[in-house]
């Protein structure tokens, strides 16, 4: 019955998640929301396992993240992601610390600061996903991203000082400044070494099915290799996916089209049951020794101070920065502050020891809280502060122009080089097609400035050509299945045809 309800439990989640994405809703949210609601059906096989989750569940997420992030974009923005994935870790993780020990005088010191380190790291996920729709600023967005590639590293360093501080092993500044700086360096240099031993395979092995294969398991290799001398498996792994992002033009088309398809169906399905599973874990949080009245207020004031203390952080560093950002983009990301699935590993470490069940309960309830209510405000705050992308567009679409115009030329320079002297009939021919499609591709982006419409407000060539290829494109699946179904071709011939067609047609989507 556990793989039943396992299988149950993975269907309901996709079910809630392509009914979030047919109508446009944000699927972590619902999904938490889903789960929330069903948790107290919920099986005790559904409990959320630490182990399970910082295995298995965030190291792909975390590669695919970096490896899909730009490390150019990045390297510009390093300060103000290091104020966040570092410096805001702490003062978040001080700030709910010293309020949580002075509100419950029963909860330790340490046992208050380990709660701090587990709701310190934000979680990105939801907030990217509706930025990038809704047309949140590139720089933003670019911050978010790369405050949650770092953020996990320092907080889960953090937690593991304080809980040493609960479990009597003791704590000083000293050693946890050591413990911090040994886990981060040594992390990054495993990440460099490995980057550098992954690329140089990935390069050479010129097979799109073995190199995705490959690249399914370097996450979880990078993250091991540092875990196993205590240092940070996070940090390893986000450089390892920022190296080999980086340099995915080094491998051939095939491995970055099945790439792209590969990486975007396991991030969907993890985060999915990731998001449903942090819903479902309400039955098993609920503290006893607590009245529904105290545990809602001391709930409520946690959550406050989260917020709050993002918001302070963002907001004195966000206006000393040398070139200031514009008062909505800080607006913005202080309120992006939604927790995850780390918080949740975090606490369920410390769920069964003694004391700490309250420490768990407030993780739980933060967590939901940032993300019912910062989660389904975003959207509404990004068209409340009217702040757009739209020039960012412009600006991509006139340098994708300009970058075209500039290839077709090195492209026909090549075809010429490569043509012979004196062509007969039938190369001149493929010569002239060359040329056609080449310059045909090269005016897309040209087009695209201009609306995508011609000067009265016809279609333009190039729209024309791809809604009459994708008619024709139609029409030839539909004779290639009737020949399978008369059994005058095989399946076998129809795979390949249907994939011919299928490149065709991704081609003239993008």
């Amino acid at each position: 019955m556990t793989g039943l309800r396992l299988l149950l439990l993975a269907g309901g989640a996709l079910a809630v998640a392509g009914l979030a994405r047919r109508k446009g809703w944000p699927a972590p949210l619902l999904l938490v929301l889903a789960g929330l609601l069903a948790s107290p059906l919920a099986p005790t096989e559904f409990k959320l396992q630490p182990e399970l989750v910082l295995l298995v569940f965030l190291p792909p997420l975390l590669y695919s993240a970096a490896w899909d992030a730009s490390y150019l974009r990045l390297r510009d923005v390093t300060r103000p992601v290091a104020l966040l994935s570092v410096g805001l870790v702490l003062f978040t993780m001080t700030a709910v610390g010293l309020t949580v020990h002075w509100m419950i005088p029963n909860v330790s010191m340490a046992a208050a600061f380990v709660l701090g380190a587990i709701i310190a790291p934000p979680d990105a996920v939801a907030a990217v996903a509706v930025g990038r729709r809704l047309g949140l600023p590139r720089k933003a967005l670019t911050i978010l991203v790369g405050e949650s590639l770092f953020n996990d590293a320092t907080a889960l360093t953090a937690f593991r000082v304080a809980l040493g501080a609960v479990t009597g092993t003791g704590f000083e500044l000293l050693d946890a400044t050591g413990e911090f700086l040994y886990s981060a360096a040594v992390g990054a240099a495993i990440g460099v070494g490995l980057a550098l031993v992954f690329g140089w395979v990935m390069e050479r092995l010129r097979d799109a099915l073995v190199e995705n294969t490959v690249m399914l398991l370097i996450p979880f290799a990078s993250y091991l290799a540092a875990e196993i001398v205590h240092a940070s498996g996070v940090i390893s792994v986000v450089i390892v996916g920022l190296y080999l992002g980086n340099r995915m033009h080094r491998m051939g088309f095939g491995t970055r089209l099945v790439a792209d398809g590969v990486w975007k169906l396991l991030d969907f399905f993890l985060e999915t049951i990731v998001f449903a599973l942090i819903g479902l874990q309400l039955i098993t949080v609920l503290p006893k020794d607590y009245s529904a009245g105290q545990l809602t207020l001391y709930a409520v004031v946690v959550f406050l101070v989260t917020v709050l203390a993002r918001f302070v952080w963002v907001f004195i560093f966000g206006n000393l920065t040398r070139q200031r950002p514009p008062a909505s983009h800080i607006v913005l990301v202080g309120w992006a502050g939604m927790r995850g699935v780390v918080s949740l590993a975090a606490a369920f470490v410390v769920i069964e020891m003694p004391g700490m069940s309250l420490v768990a309960f407030l993780t739980f309830t933060t967590v939901i809280g940032t993300l019912l209510v910062q989660g389904l405000t975003f959207p509404m705050l990004i068209r409340r502060l009217r702040v757009s992308s739209t020039e960012e567009e412009f600006q991509d679409t006139l340098a994708e122009a300009a970058a075209k115009q500039e290839a077709l030329a090195a492209g026909l320079a090549a075809l010429e080089r490569a043509a012979p002297g004196e062509p007969d009939e039938i190369t001149q021919d493929v010569l002239d097609q060359l040329r056609t499609k080449t310059e045909r591709r090269a005016l897309t982006a040209w087009e695209r400035l201009g609306g995508g419409t011609g000067q009265d407000g016809s279609e333009t060539p190039s729209a024309i050509y791809r809604r009459l290829r994708q008619e024709m494109l139609l029409a030839e699946r539909e004779v290639f299945v009737r020949l399978r179904d008369q059994r005058r071709i095989d399946d076998e011939v129809l795979r390949k045809v249907m994939a011919e067609l299928d490149f065709e047609e991704a081609i003239l989507e993008r």
